[in-house]
């Protein structure tokens, strides 16, 4: 696959080629282009989330107590294997950071950060966060985005062959933003595509999906209270009131008999939570993020 930085590297050769032979050289980037496989695979999805994933692990605070891992994992396989049908092997983890965040890596890698579990009140929050995270990668947005991203590259790769536009060093600059930051985040039809998947998920796990409204508007509750506890959250995860109302609405279109009977809250979770904090204060931060997947928060 080639990436941004590889094909401006390509691009400048070109560009010291006569004007003439430049639509030749834009015809042997688009080749590349196309035998370096743009659709990425399963088993390429995989493998770019198991490389994104183990760098996170590398650079974030991951709490290992054997409890926590157990029961995270416990819950989060409950919620998959009702959704997922391509056999994916998940992975949940929970960072050891107060802030209020949760992200998904390509390939089954789900993320939560210790201060979420703890703003939640009940297992049917935390499972509605996870369950719209596993929808992120059920529906494979990240490797859209991967896909999409891969597309501009080439895009600008052949204004560069074909102008002479990227001969400033300021344009350049602007490119390399564009390749690498258009697509750093979910769209909101991504976000409500996973909330819709989240209700659905939790239903089929018989968990009350009431959960996904319910943590969002103690978010938005928080943001109003502490900004900077949910800035990171908000800045990945477009909310608003109307999609709390949104995701009520939806919940409301479920015929009563699939809502009957549905989990709310358990001891075992509220004994996870307890766990969780007994556990030393989490780490302060360190000053330089980790680099994230396309998608990834």
């Amino acid at each position: 696959m080639l990436d941004s930085v590889q094909m401006f590297r390509i691009s400048a050769m070109t560009r010291r080629l006569p004007r003439s032979f430049r639509a030749a050289a834009l015809v042997a980037i688009a080749t590349a282009v196309a035998t370096s496989g743009c659709a990425i695979n399963q088993q390429r999805e995989v493998e770019i989330g198991t490389d994104y994933a183990k760098q996170v692990e590398q650079q974030l605070p991951i709490i290992r107590d054997a409890e926590i891992v157990r029961y995270i994992n416990l819950l989060g396989d409950s919620l998959a294997r009702v959704t997922d049908t391509r056999g994916l092997d998940w992975s949940f983890a929970v960072v050891d950071d107060m802030t209020l965040n949760a992200f998904a890596i390509p390939g089954g890698f789900i993320f939560i950060n210790r201060g979420l579990v703890a703003k939640a009140t009940s297992l049917a929050q935390v499972a509605g966060v996870l369950g719209h995270e596993i929808g992120h990668v059920t529906k494979r947005h990240s490797v859209k985005q991967m896909q999409q991203r891969q597309g501009t590259a080439f895009g600008v790769a052949a204004v560069c062959v074909l102008t002479d536009a990227c001969n400033s060093g300021a344009a350049q600059s602007a490119i390399d933003l564009a390749a690498g930051g258009v697509f750093s985040k979910f769209s909101r039809d991504d976000e409500a595509e996973a909330d819709r998947e989240g209700i659905e998920t939790a239903i089929r796990a018989g968990i009350d999906p009431n959960g996904v409204p319910e943590l969002f508007q103690l978010l938005l509750d928080e943001r109003k209270s502490r900004p900077t506890g949910v800035e990171t959250f908000f800045i990945s995860h477009p909310l608003e009131e109307s999609r709390i109302s949104a995701t009520r609405q939806l919940i409301a279109t479920v015929p009563p008999e699939r809502l009957r009977g549905l989990v709310r809250d358990n001891p075992a979770f509220q004994a996870f939570k307890r766990r969780l904090a007994a556990l030393p204060p989490s780490p302060e931060k360190k000053p330089a993020a980790p680099a994230k997947p396309p998608g990834a928060r």
